[in-house]
């Protein structure tokens, strides 16, 4: 997982790996902060919709939303 400070020193993601796939982070459309858990609603490179959690105390990340792109 790539991160960075965002605007208000929290971690936000920037891209992540999806077996052998780099996905970019384009947008941020939604997100909840907590105290133990940080989530993360994304539109992706691949453009599919990721929610994505940030485990502070572990400094781990997981996936726990995936939603394929809408194909007309």
């Amino acid at each position: 997982m790539e991160s960075t400070p965002g605007l208000h020193g929290d971690i936000e993601p920037r891209a992540f790996m999806l077996g052998a796939c780099r996905i970019e982070v384009i947008d941020i459309l939604d997100r909840w902060l907590a105290l133990e858990y940080s989530y993360f609603k994304v539109a992706a490179s691949d453009g599919a919709t990721y929610i994505l959690r940030y485990t502070g105390a572990s400094r781990d990340w997981q996936m726990t939303l995936y939603k394929a792109p809408d194909h007309p």
